[in-house]
């Protein structure tokens, strides 16, 4: 009877042996790629369920057997991405360590709040309003350089950020707003900065050509200079975009819009910057060419470059330069 009973346990050992190197040490890969999201507080059976589910593990309980045999091992809360194949240490190895899943936002130059909104929704991130909602009022986060900011515009430094589904909205925009500040400290900006700021935004919508940008900015100081509007077409975008109605093209209604961001209808700098400039349009607005340039048109030859001229008359000979460029292409 004992022998028989020794037998028994032998083999319910043995089962129990082969169970936990099936579940544990044998690899195994979910159908298709499995995103998933602990929150925090968690417990580690409802993680093993939810990875048992998604086929990432082949059992939770046995999952939760190795963790519980390394209790000092917690896991963290996150987004994982499982899309290779794997055993069940190497899955629980991973949750310990925090290999997060993170989600990547690309924010060129010259974007403006209302794309990066867009950006941070497309990559899964939150809602867009919320992110506006939050860009259009947490200008604390400025206000040791803009004390007059209406909102985060212009201070969203371009950059390609890593975000995880752990941070808020919040982060974010923090996030944003620090790598500004790393950029502003390396530039040593001073004086006003809000002025400063809004001008490189327009110099960054104007032009893409990182050499010309000191000569748009001569060309907007100068008009300021002589009091004369700065008839920046990227400040009309920006006031049909507050106002819900841009059309992709700028209309002759958006040009007599009574907005003050309508460098047409209203001199001086538009309140506050319109898009968030990069290094070489804040090195510009900070040190512009010294010119006696007042207008500038695209050259019309595909490079993005545009021709300047000091006066009207040439300014209009460069246009025409220009329509018949652009015509021949």
């Amino acid at each position: 009877m004992f022998r028989t009973l020794g037998k028994l346990i032998f083999f319910g050992l043995l089962l129990v042996a082969a169970w936990l190197v099936w579940a544990l040490l044998l690899p195994t890969k979910p159908d298709q790629t499995q995103i998933l999201l602990f929150p925090p507080g968690s417990s580690s059976k409802s993680i093993a369920q939810t990875l048992a589910d998604h086929g990432v593990i082949r059992s939770a309980h046995a999952f939760q057997l190795l963790h519980y045999a390394q209790p000092s091992r917690k896991l963290k809360a996150g987004e994982y991405k499982f899309d290779r194949e794997a055993t069940a240490f190497q899955v629980l190895n991973r949750i310990a360590r925090g290999d997060i899943y993170a989600h990547t936002v690309v924010v060129p130059e010259g974007f403006n709040m209302f794309d990066i909104a867009q950006a941070v929704e497309a990559a899964d991130l939150g809602k867009a309003d919320d992110f506006l909602k939050l860009a259009q009022s947490e200008t604390a986060l400025v206000h040791q350089y803009d004390p007059q900011a209406k909102s985060l515009e212009g201070y969203l430094f371009p950059d390609t950020y890593q975000f995880t589904r752990t941070q808020s909205m919040h982060d974010i925009v923090t996030i944003m707003v620090k790598r500004f500040d790393r950029e502003a400290k390396s530039l040593a900006l001073a004086g006003d900065i809000h002025r400063l700021v809004t001008m490189a935004s327009i110099i960054e919508k104007e032009t893409a050509a990182p050499d010309e940008r000191p000569e748009v900015a001569s060309v907007y100081f100068n008009r300021l200079n002589k009091h004369m509007a700065l008839d920046a077409d990227p400040t009309v975008v920006y006031a049909a975009l507050l106002d819900k109605r841009y059309r992709g093209t700028i209309y002759q209604s958006d040009l007599q819009a009574q907005s003050a961001y309508n460098t047409y209808k209203n001199p001086g700098l538009p309140p506050g910057p319109i898009a968030n400039p990069g290094r070489a349009s804040l090195m510009a607005a900070m040190k512009p060419a010294e010119t006696n340039y007042l207008y500038f048109v695209a050259a019309g030859d595909g490079t993005g470059h545009h021709r300047f001229s000091s006066t009207y008359e040439e300014h209009q000979r460069n246009v025409v330069a220009y329509r018949k460029s652009a015509g021949n292409r």
